[in-house]
């Protein structure tokens, strides 16, 4: 499929989840705030430099990554939202 010009492909979705939408947020915990609306995080694996550029977040605060962008501020208590 390709868009109305034809210069450029539009991705099709061939299986039951879209290759946009079915990548996962993963919940991490800050270690160190760094300039430039920047942090290191735990993953639980490892550490990361991330964004937290859309949260408002401190250090030993759980956030929602993906794609290295910080999307959500998680509570301290463990206990979220549904």
């Amino acid at each position: 499929m390709t868009t109305p010009d034809a210069t450029q492909p539009v991705p099709v979705c061939l299986d039951d989840v879209c290759i946009t939408c079915g990548d996962v947020a993963v919940p991490v915990t800050i270690l160190e705030l760094l300039p430039g609306e920047l942090a290191l995080v735990d993953t639980g694996q490892t550490v990361e430099e991330i964004s937290i550029a859309l949260v408002d977040t401190h250090v030993g605060g759980r956030v929602l990554v993906h794609a290295k962008e910080a999307i959500a501020a998680l509570s301290d208590d463990g206990v979220d939202a549904p």
